[in-house]
């Protein structure tokens, strides 16, 4: 019994034998913490300074932050095959580290005004869509081929299990300290995946042959146009993201207006969706690369669409938050999966670029979502909206089940 939980285990974290991933996945995983706190106090504070306009404005600043990946990250992916990787990395970290500083500062001198913030996403988003394709784009470098599903599943358990510990120091500091401790805490959080930059072993090798940025460009969009199956997953991405996000980000609103409660159960909420999405991704960790990913893909699509329906109408506390335990496993191992088929497709010296396109799609579904989801909410409901947004997902489903580009087999 023993040997075969020590089996299972190595499996489940086969790609943290590689040192530098290792690293770098911790390193990540202090940062993403601190990233998680300003999320929960940043959309409380919209919340606070926008009033009766809260669902319209948490839309927007979802927008704004995301709105330069969609200008800016194809220029990034490019770069990303170009430059040193690590070096792309840091200039990103500085840049957020220095926005999370300056939106204390603004808190703690209570000047702070809702278009600060916008803008401050803003600067934030300029540094991800540079940073994003060479994180993305370094992964590959630091473990092997078979370990790449892992990897990335890996980083998914990173990244949700900081939404369980983010949202509850977020919480606590909240409560004790106020606003100006959570924005201050994220700022020092990069320091941790700084310095496990500067420990990386990897090498960069500039491309041998080195042509113009737009000729670059172009040739990452024609081989995604060449790969149908690149371009079906990369759809997918999209519609998951633009209907299954706006349950997060419209959140806080939820927790006022259906159960008339303050920041307390909204962490706790966060909480049990993180939980949740710790499991999927530690589920898609688990599988690895393996057969029937397609399918399996697909189910979980449907089953999101579903279970959104079902939360939208739930008023049991406790039911509540068992659906946001299992849409948090199921949206996180869509995610996992389909950024894995991509990443496993894409050859390394076009990673950067493909993974490029990919994120722009991904990334930036997520604001457009949330800004015409909170559009939604703000005439009609956040339950109607996410009924609506779950309906939508489940035929989105079935569609790509039946004609899909090839997702079904991969």
């Amino acid at each position: 019994m023993q040997a075969h939980l020590f089996a299972a285990g190595r499996r489940l974290a086969s790609a943290l034998t590689h040192r530098d991933f290792r690293l770098l996945w911790g390193g990540a995983l202090g940062s993403t913490i601190g990233t998680w706190m300003q999320k929960v106090a940043q959309a409380w504070l919209i919340t606070t300074l926008a009033g009766a306009n809260s669902a319209i404005f948490l839309g927007l600043d979802s927008l704004m932050g995301e709105l330069p990946i969609l200008l800016l990250t194809l220029v990034g992916g490019v770069i990303a095959d170009r430059k040193d990787r690590r070096q792309l990395l840091l200039l990103s970290q500085y840049t957020q580290m220095a926005s999370a500083f300056i939106l204390a500062t603004l808190v703690y001198f209570d000047v702070v005004r809702l278009w600060h913030i916008l803008a401050l996403s803003a600067m934030t988003g300029v540094a991800q869509a540079f940073g994003g394709p060479a994180y993305q784009s370094l992964i590959p470098q630091l473990v092997s081929k078979e370990n790449l599903p892992n990897a990335i599943a890996l980083n998914s358990i990173q990244f949700n299990l900081s939404r369980i510990i983010g949202p509850l120091i977020a919480g606590a500091a909240l409560t004790s300290f106020g606003m100006v401790a959570c924005f201050g805490l994220n700022g020092l959080s990069f320091l941790f995946v700084i310095a496990a930059l500067f420990a990386l072993h990897v090498q960069h090798t500039p491309p041998a042959v080195r042509r113009s940025l737009i000729d670059e460009m172009k040739g990452g969009l024609n081989y995604v146009r060449a790969e149908p199956t690149i371009i079906a997953l990369t759809a997918l991405g999209f519609v998951a993201a633009f209907l299954g996000v706006p349950l997060l980000t419209q959140l806080p609103l939820f927790v006022k207006d259906v159960f008339h409660a303050d920041v307390g159960l909204y962490t706790r909420f966060m909480a049990f969706s993180g939980s949740g999405a710790v499991l999927g991704a530690m589920i898609v960790a688990w599988r690895g690369k393996s057969r029937g990913m397609g399918h399996t893909l697909l189910g979980g699509v449907m089953a999101f669409g579903v279970v959104l329906i079902a939360f939208a109408f739930s008023r049991q506390l406790w039911l509540t938050q068992a659906l946001l335990f299992i849409g948090g496993a199921l949206l996180v191992s869509t995610f996992s999966t389909v950024t894995s088929l991509v990443q496993l497709i894409a050859p390394n010296e076009m990673r950067g670029r493909v993974m490029s396109i990919y994120m722009v799609a991904f990334r930036g579904a997520s604001p457009l979502g949330n800004f015409l989801s909170g559009s939604i909410a703000n005439v009609t409901s956040v339950p109607t909206m996410l009924a609506l947004n779950g309906a939508l997902l489940v035929v989105a489903g079935l569609v790509f089940w039946i004609r899909g580009g090839g997702v079904r087999d991969t």
